[in-house]
Formats: C-alpha cells, sequence, structure tokens
C-alpha cells in the first residue's frame, strides 16, 4: 500500500521550489510591505497592545511610547494594509486586531522570541573581529 503523503524534508536539506509554487509578483511584493510594516517597534508595540482588545489612539498612545500624532500615523498604515480596524461608536473610535490571522502571527512570533536567544542582543567574544560571527550567552 502505497503513501499520497510526501514526508516533510529533513532539516539541512533544502528542496527546490517549482516556480509554478509560487505566488505571483504582486502578492509577494504586498507580503513584503506587510513585514516591513511589522518591521517597525513602534507599530508592534500598538499591536500587541491590542492583542488583549480593543482601545483608542490615547490608550495606544500611552502604552506605546508614542505621541498621539505618531500613534494615528501609525494606526492609517496599519489599518491601510489591513492588520488593524477601526470600530466607531459615536464619536469614538477604537482600534482592534484585524483578524485571527494577524492575531496568530503575532502570538506565534512572541512565542518564537520568548525561546529563542536573539544573536544581535550577545556581546561580540572577540571585540576587535567585526566579522566574528560567533557569540557568547
Amino acid at each position: 500500500m502505497t503513501s499520497d503523503i510526501t514526508p516533510a524534508p529533513r532539516a539541512g536539506r533544502a528542496q527546490p521550489v517549482p516556480s509554478s509554487a509560487l505566488p505571483s509578483d504582486e502578492t509577494i511584493n504586498d507580503l513584503a510591505d506587510v513585514f516591513g510594516l511589522l518591521g517597525d517597534p513602534g507599530r508592534m508595540r500598538i499591536l500587541i497592545t491590542l492583542l488583549p482588545g480593543p482601545r483608542t489612539v490615547t490608550e495606544l498612545a500611552e502604552h506605546s511610547g508614542l505621541s498621539p500624532s505618531a500613534t494615528s500615523h501609525a494606526l492609517r498604515l496599519l489599518r491601510s494594509h489591513r492588520v488593524v480596524e477601526v470600530l466607531r461608536s459615536g464619536r469614538t473610535a477604537s482600534y482592534s486586531i484585524a483578524d485571527d490571522h494577524v492575531r496568530e502571527f503575532l502570538e506565534r512570533g512572541l512565542e518564537h522570541i520568548g525561546h529563542t536567544v536573539l544573536v544581535h542582543t550577545l556581546p561580540r567574544t572577540s571585540p576587535s573581529d567585526p566579522d566574528d560571527c560567533s557569540r557568547t550567552p
């Protein structure tokens, strides 16, 4: 009896990706834009602050350390990429994570960072050699 399931490649063995499996250039560019958007620490603080639930611009500014103006600008960018959404109640606007995909991505990223030692946070073992990539914890 044969299986229709192909085993996942083992670590260290890169498998070629057929060009037909790649998304369109437009999709790749959109994804790169979102990742670039998420690369800003201020916007990341805003998003993490939104994980428990909706917040106003004032609350987000207080928690993120950004000015209200910078917070509003960041929210406009995040909203334009459908990362956050606005919830209006009368004259009050609150922002929330747009959907479960964004929430899961943030939670997985935090989980990953929680069990990973980041190389750029460790001191160099040989300060005189700028190309020395070995680090000590």
